[in-house]
């Protein structure tokens, strides 16, 4: 069975059901959610149920749109108060770290290579590819596993965590294009022609560009949406969501055309508007909370459908190698030295962080990249990629609570609450909830006895699952949840 405009929304709409019904059965084996989804796409491929799709270039496009959205959307969660502290490290490893990766993991695909033994026999700048799309650690994936996790993690190694993944993303990307034009060229009639010189330089002129540009256009577009989301004046909150989204993907598009790197455009405008005051930012939140979702669910899958699993399978020894040689040394050591600065940072914390270079999604789209530009061994490139990505996620994916909890560095935390579901304008307060205990009533169990300090107001009661105007005189009781709204001060 192929895809046809007939049928096209019929297979799409089975697929996500069923995934989604995959994922649930999954979780309670402590499988990451997305793992199934691409397993879901390999079900229902030509080794499984027969669904037909093996156009690099459309899944390329797909996985671009998903993975900017996914960056923007992180980005926007992504507090700076939070990461501050975390500033030096994260981007250490989001940077030298990739390159360390990519350097390390390619000269061990290269030693292989040329191992008679060994199935693959592939040129030097081809191994540096194949481990520069795997280089980063996959957004999607640590966002998704952290944030659902319900485990506060020490020493703020969330926020680290996801910097790093929110951030590495351009470095890999941006060394996979430098080393897939550089493969074309030492293949192509002029290779003799191509002076040293020549491609230090150009490599250097795309890596400023990129990262320049890439910069600067993140901060144009995250501080001007800022000042047009407050004057625009939309009747239709929705509506705010929307224009964000298409404000996200201009951002992608003209960064990118002006040799700059989209996606660390998206993800840095994402953070400046995220940390500004802007008007309905909870239904904002849940629109990109929701789209969020769909897009990772439907790049897994049209990732998962891309792939031959036959073919993959071929790979699959060398590929163990490489993977369990990226697990153990090539992300440690990458780790470890882009850390060894931050003297502050425990052995726990680095070894924690070493073990949560979670593959997926991202890789996946890099190493579509080789096949779309015809690079000598690209098909080779992506069963490679693909398999390992499915090794991280079954074996680091669905370890690491656990790992948090062997070296210390977590602790649970109960579900946080919704605030009732219930939204004020930033600038009007800030809303705040609160359990009464025994202790809390102390001094009586009315609102007017309570002791509240002065600048905030109890909104709305809840005990159990009903809801209580509040009012000076009302009994309270222990256990039951205040709403409470707050002026900046006092909720300062």
């Amino acid at each position: 069975m192929t895809f046809t405009s007939e049928n096209i929304l019929l297979v799409l709409s089975v697929l996500i059901f069923s995934s989604i019904l995959i994922s649930k059965a999954g979780y309670r084996f402590g499988l990451p959610s997305l793992l199934l989804f691409l397993v879901a796409g390999m079900l229902f491929g030509v080794d499984g149920l027969g669904l037909k799709f093996d156009n690099a270039r459309q899944a390329q496009f797909i996985g671009m749109c998903s993975l900017c959205i996914i960056l923007f959307s992180g980005g926007m969660e992504t507090k700076i108060k939070e990461i501050r502290p975390v500033l030096g490290p994260g981007l250490m490893l989001s940077t030298f770290g990739v390159v360390l990766t990519t350097l390390f993991t390619g000269l061990f695909i290269y030693v292989l290579s040329v191992w008679e033994s060994c199935p693959i026999s592939l040129p030097l700048v081809t191994c540096l590819l194949l481990a520069a799309t795997m280089s980063s650690t996959d957004s999607a994936s640590v966002f998704n596993i952290l944030r659902n996790s319900r485990m506060r993690l020490k020493n703020n190694l969330q926020p680290m965590l996801e910097l790093e993944s929110g951030s590495n993303d351009p470095m890999a990307y941006i060394l996979t294009i430098i080393l897939i034009q550089l493969a074309n060229s030492l293949t192509g009639g002029d290779a003799g022609s191509i002076s040293s010189w020549a491609v230090a330089k150009d490599a250097a002129t795309t890596l400023l560009l990129q990262f320049g540009v890439g910069v600067a256009g993140g901060a144009v577009f995250g501080f001007a949406s800022v000042w047009f989301l407050r004057r625009v004046g939309l009747n239709n909150a929705p509506l705010y969501a929307i224009l964000l989204l298409s404000v996200m993907f201009f951002s992608y598009t003209t960064t990118t055309y002006l040799s700059g790197n989209g996606y660390l455009a998206v993800y840095i405008a994402g953070i400046i508007i995220g940390n500004n005051s802007i008007p309905y930012r909870k239904d904002i939140s849940s629109f990109f909370d929701g789209i969020t979702w769909l897009v990772q669910i439907l790049m897994f899958l049209i990732l998962g459908l891309l792939v031959n699993p036959h073919e993959m399978l071929k790979t699959a020894p060398v590929a163990l190698l490489i993977g369990v040689f990226m697990i153990l040394v090539a992300r440690p050591l990458s780790v470890f030295i882009s850390l060894a600065p931050f003297r502050k940072i425990s052995t726990a914390s680095k070894t924690f962080i070493s073990w949560v270079g979670l593959r997926g999604a991202a890789p996946i789209l890099f190493a579509t990249y080789p096949v779309v530009e015809n690079v000598e061994g690209a098909d080779l490139i992506f069963n490679i990629v693909f398999f390992i990505t499915l090794l991280s996620l079954v074996i680091q994916g669905s370890s690491i609570t656990g790992s948090a909890r062997l070296l210390k560095l977590g602790e649970d935390i109960p579900e946080e609450a919704d605030t009732f579901g219930v939204e004020v304008p930033e600038e009007a307060g800030k809303l705040a909830e609160i359990t009464l205990t025994e202790d809390s009533l102390a001094h009586g169990n009315t609102l007017k006895e309570l002791r509240l300090p002065e600048g905030m107001l109890v909104m709305m009661i809840k005990r159990e699952d009903k809801f209580i105007v509040p009012n000076g005189s009302v009994e309270l009781k222990s256990g039951d949840r205040l709403l409470i709204i707050s002026d900046h001060e006092a909720g300062a």
